[in-house]
C-alpha cells in the first residue's frame, strides 16, 4: 500500500489502466495532471485515500482484456500507435463532431444557449489539436525514431533543432492542459454529456460522440505524457549526442 501511495496517479495508470476507471468516476485528472499522488488528490477533491485505495484494488481484480501494457512497447512503436490510432480518430471525429453540434445550436439554440459555447470550445479545440498533432508527426515522433534507431545501432546522433527532446515535449504538455481545460468546460456546459429531456436523437448522438472523443482524448494524452514522454527524456540522457 505504501509503494500505492509514492507513485503518481499517472504511473498507476500507466501500469493498469483499469485503475484509470476509478478517477474517472471521482472526476481526477489523470492525464494532463497525472504526476499527482493519490495522497494529493484525496486533498484536493476531499476524498477518502483508503476509499481510493480500495476501488482501485478492486478494479484490478477485475478481468479485462483493454489492459495493454504499453510500458513495455519501444517507443517507435508506441510513436506509431498514438499516431495511427489517436491522430487518425481525432481527424476523423471532428468533421462530423463539428456537424452535429452545428446543427444542435442552430436548431435547439435558443432554448439551450449552452450548446453555442459548447461548439465555440469544440471548435477551438478542433484548431488546436490539428496543429498540435502536426508538431508531434513532423518534430516530435520522428526524433523519438531516430532515438530508438540510434540506440539499436550503438550510434551517436546530431543534436536536433530544438536542442532537447525536453522543449518539444514541454510544449505538447502544455497544449495537453489547454485541451483537458477545453473539455473540461464542455463536460460541465453539457451536464457530463448528459442530454436534457426534450432531447432529440441527433443531440443524444452528438453528446454521446463528444463524450467518446472526450474519453479518447484522455487515453490519447494519458500514453503521452505517462509514458512517451518520460521514456523519451529518459532515452536521451542514454545516447551520444554531437553538436
Amino acid at each position: 500500500m505504501e509503494k500505492t501511495l509514492e507513485k503518481t496517479i499517472g504511473q498507476m495508470v500507466a501500469e493498469d489502466y483499469r485503475t484509470a476507471q476509478v478517477f474517472k468516476n471521482h472526476k481526477i485528472d489523470f492525464c494532463c495532471k497525472g504526476n499527482r499522488t493519490l495522497q494529493e488528490v484525496a486533498e484536493k477533491h476531499n476524498l477518502d485515500v483508503d476509499m481510493l485505495l480500495r476501488e482501485i484494488y478492486e478494479v484490478q481484480r477485475q478481468n479485462n482484456s483493454d489492459n495493454t501494457d504499453f510500458k513495455t512497447w519501444p517507443l517507435d512503436l508506441l510513436a506509431d500507435y498514438i499516431e495511427k490510432k489517436h491522430h487518425r480518430y481525432v481527424e476523423e471525429r471532428i468533421p462530423v463532431l463539428k456537424q452535429y453540434l452545428n446543427k444542435l445550436f442552430k436548431v435547439h439554440g435558443e432554448r439551450h444557449p449552452e450548446l453555442f459555447k459548447i461548439d465555440e470550445h469544440f471548435n477551438a479545440s478542433a484548431g488546436e489539436l490539428a496543429m498540435h498533432m502536426k508538431k508531434e508527426e513532423l518534430v516530435l515522433f520522428p526524433w523519438v525514431r531516430k532515438m530508438v534507431k540510434a540506440k539499436q545501432q550503438n550510434e551517436p546522433l546530431d543534436r536536433p533543432h530544438f536542442g532537447t527532446v525536453k522543449n518539444p515535449i514541454a510544449m505538447m504538455l502544455q497544449e495537453h492542459e489547454n485541451e483537458g481545460e477545453r473539455f473540461r468546460l464542455i463536460a460541465e456546459l453539457s451536464n457530463d454529456y448528459n442530454p436534457p429531456e426534450d432531447a432529440c436523437t441527433t443531440y443524444r448522438v452528438a453528446f454521446s460522440l463528444l463524450k467518446e472523443f472526450e474519453e479518447d482524448l484522455h487515453r490519447h494524452i494519458h500514453l503521452e505524457n505517462n509514458i512517451l514522454f518520460p521514456k523519451a527524456e529518459s532515452m536521451e540522457r542514454e545516447l551520444t549526442i554531437t553538436i
